[in-house]
C-alpha cells in the first residue's frame, strides 16, 4: 500500500487520497513511481494554494529497477541467500511550475544531471535581473555605484569593486554573543536593485516598481551564533535590513534583537577581561 506524505505535520489522509498545503508554491501535476523506498507510486496536483495526491498501483507504475552483482564476500552470501540487489531509482512523469522555474520530468530521477530525465527552464518573464549596487558612507551619503551592465565577459569585473568595498569606512559595533563573548561587527552600508523581466521581456518593468534592499554589510571579528565551536562553525558575517530612515545603530539594534544578541555589550567590571 502507497504510503502518502507531503508536508507531514499538515497532511490530511483518507485511505488513498491527501489533501495538503502546497508547500512548494506553483503548480505542478507530476506521477511518481517507486517502491517502499519511494512510499509507492502517486499522482500529486498542485495548485491555489493546496496539494491533492492520489495513491496508485506499484504494478502499473513501477520504479526503474537494476538488478546489481557487488563483490560481497561467500559469508555475506550465505547470509543474504543472495548475491546481488535491487538498485531501484525512482521515476517522475509530468510538469512542475514554481517561482518562475518551470521543470519537464519524463523519466527517471537519479540527482545527478548527467543521467537523469529533466529538463528545466526559467520563464524569462517571471525573473528579476540584477542592475547595480550602491555603496555609501556611514551618514548614508552617496559614494559609488557599480553597475551590471558595465560588467564585460571573460574579465573580472569584481575586483575593482571588492577593491573600492574593502576601502570604505566602517561603523563598529560592539556587543555581546549568547554566551556572553564580546564581539565587534564591523558595518557598511551597500543597496541592491533588481528589475523585473529578462531578455525578451525587459520592458516588463516598465509596469513594475523596482526591487531596491538596502542593508548593513556586517563581518565579525570572531564567530556568531550558536553552532561556533563546532564542526559547522558560526558565522562571521551576515546582513542585516536597513528601513528608510534607519542609521546603522538603528538597523543594527533591531538585527540584535532577532539574532538574540546583547547591544550594547555591558562594560565589562573591574578585573574582568578586557
Amino acid at each position: 500500500m502507497t504510503q502518502l506524505e507531503w508536508t507531514r505535520e499538515h497532511d490530511r489522509v483518507f485511505g488513498p487520497f491527501l489533501i495538503a498545503p502546497n508547500k512548494n508554491g506553483g503548480s505542478a501535476f507530476v506521477i511518481s513511481t517507486g517502491d517502499d523506498e519511494y512510499k509507492g507510486a502517486n499522482l500529486r496536483i498542485s495548485g491555489f494554494g493546496g496539494t491533492f495526491m492520489l495513491a496508485l498501483p506499484s504494478v502499473l507504475f513501477p520504479p526503474q529497477k537494476r538488478k546489481v552483482y557487488p563483490k560481497w564476500d561467500q559469508a555475506t552470501i550465505d547470509r543474504l541467500g543472495r548475491d546481488w540487489y535491487w538498485d531501484v531509482t525512482e521515476r517522475q512523469f509530468g510538469v512542475d511550475l514554481s517561482g518562475g522555474l518551470f521543470i519537464l520530468s519524463y523519466g527517471r530521477q537519479t540527482h545527478d544531471s548527467s543521467t537523469d530525465k529533466t529538463w528545466s527552464y526559467f520563464l524569462p518573464w517571471t525573473q528579476w535581473r540584477f542592475i547595480r549596487t550602491s555603496y555609501f558612507d556611514p551618514d548614508g551619503q552617496h559614494l559609488r555605484t557599480f553597475h551590471e551592465r558595465d560588467r564585460k565577459p571573460g574579465i573580472d569585473n569584481h575586483r575593482a569593486e571588492l577593491s573600492f568595498a574593502d576601502s570604505l569606512q566602517t561603523v563598529d559595533f560592539d556587543f555581546a554573543d549568547f554566551d556572553g563573548e564580546r564581539i565587534t561587527a564591523q558595518a557598511k552600508i551597500e543597496e541592491m536593485e533588481w528589475r523585473f523581466g529578462t531578455g525578451w521581456f525587459k520592458w516588463l518593468s516598465l509596469f513594475r516598481k523596482p526591487n531596491v534592499r538596502r542593508y548593513l554589510d556586517l563581518k565579525f571579528t570572531s564567530e556568531v551564533g550558536r553552532r561556533k565551536g563546532s564542526w559547522k562553525g558560526g558565522t562571521i558575517g551576515h546582513s542585516a535590513e536597513m528601513r528608510p530612515g534607519d542609521t546603522p545603530e538603528s538597523a543594527f539594534r533591531r538585527y540584535s534583537e532577532q539574532q538574540e544578541l546583547t547591544f550594547p555589550a555591558a562594560t565589562p567590571t573591574q578585573g574582568e577581561d578586557q
